[in-house]
């Protein structure tokens, strides 16, 4: 089984603290979906003939697709890949974009999973974010998708915001969980640099929080979404039992991928290839059927840190004999060395064959897993 990710870079603005590609130029929507097409005819033999399991539509913001663009675009996977095997296709939308008109739209076309960039129900948070939405629109994009009969919508939250209270926090958590929504998505605010964010801070205009207030959203975040029936399944990623995200989930157990689009990254299980971030030049090379990207091969070492990244931060934990298996004595024990510190201070803990995360290490997840990486000058 096999995905495939399909990026829509327009967007009407963007956030201060996006540094996702994406670009204003909405005028080029529809040379971009002739290019995007080809490029997906022209690679259909990444995958290796794999039946496509999941396709994700993600941005930018593809809700700003019409339909004719969107029936192009399934026409052309279903001709070079087929749907027939396809149980999960998602699409990214912004709620100001959900209006009765685009829900029924998309209702005609196969999509059968919503994630809404929600962000936060604070309205005064979301004017500094520069996001086009206000609660009540957003509130009501999920009502209308619910109404439509889409059954397996997922929202995107954003903690560790300047000035944030647990009040504010807490009222996010609540209004998403009184939404009923089956998936939530939360992450802590980051300063990517070169984002007009980043920028803020190099201004000294907006302060980080710091980490005790982080942790405190964190745990607040872990606590009231168990107590509401979702799993964490992911560092960041909750779900009611059955609705778990099978695209994001295929990253997470290094099944093949295919992405298509400027910026858009590839997986096959021996390397790693990903497109040049650059509308223009994109659609200029695909129109003289060339492919602009870059690409990593991967060695033993290379793997092996993937595999732990991937498999530490998700419920399943890495398997133990597997990761023997697959990587050899030599990193199994580098493994099993670098873990034991962590499992003595009871952040890592080995149950049945697996190497998981305690819920005291989920907090400092990113430095454990550090740890056990790879460093190729020891």
């Amino acid at each position: 089984m096999a995905g495939i990710y399909i990026h829509i870079p327009f967007c009407k603005r963007r956030c201060i603290y996006c540094d996702f590609y994406s670009t204003t130029q909405e005028e080029k929507k529809e040379s971009y979906v002739h290019a995007l097409c080809k490029e997906l005819v022209s690679r259909n033999s990444y995958l290796d003939g794999e039946t496509v399991e999941t396709l994700y539509f993600g941005g930018g913001t593809p809700s700003q697709l019409d339909e004719r663009a969107f029936l192009e675009i399934f026409n052309c996977v279903t001709r070079a890949y087929g749907m027939e095997g396809c149980k999960e296709i998602t699409l990214e939308a912004n709620p100001d974009d959900l209006n009765a008109d685009y829900v029924k739209m998309l209702r005609r076309l196969p999509f059968n999973r919503i994630s809404i960039g929600i962000q936060t129900f604070h309205d005064p948070m979301l004017q500094w974010l520069h996001r086009r939405h206000t609660a009540h629109q957003a509130i009501d994009a999920v009502h209308r998708c619910q109404d439509a009969g889409f059954g397996n919508i997922s929202i995107d939250l954003i903690y560790g915001l300047p000035n944030e209270t647990n009040a504010i926090w807490e009222k996010d958590l609540r209004q998403a969980i009184d939404l009923k929504a089956q998936h939530i998505s939360a992450y802590h605010l980051i300063y990517e640099e070169g984002t007009p964010l980043w920028q803020l801070k190099d201004r000294h205009q907006v302060n980080e929080v710091d980490e005790e207030k982080s942790l405190s959203f964190f745990a607040r975040l872990i606590d009231t979404l168990k107590e509401a029936g979702y799993e964490q399944y992911e560092i960041s990623n909750f779900c009611l039992p059955g609705y778990h995200s099978r695209h994001n989930s295929s990253y997470w157990t290094e099944k093949k991928y295919l992405g298509c689009g400027p910026s858009a990254h590839s997986y096959n299980q021996t390397s790693r290839q990903w497109n040049l971030s650059s509308l223009d030049r994109y659609i200029e090379q695909i129109e003289k059927g060339k492919l602009p990207f870059e690409k990593e091969d991967l060695n033993l070492h290379t793997r092996y840190n993937e595999r732990v990244i991937t498999s530490i931060r998700t419920i399943r934990g890495l398997r133990l004999s597997s990761l023997k298996e697959e990587f050899g004595e030599e990193l199994y024990l580098y493994c099993l060395q670098n873990a034991s510190p962590h499992i003595e201070r009871g952040l890592l803990e080995i149950k049945e064959d697996t190497l998981r995360l305690t819920r005291q290490g989920i907090f400092i997840s990113d430095s454990i897993m550090s740890d056990l990486l790879w460093v190729d000058n020891l």
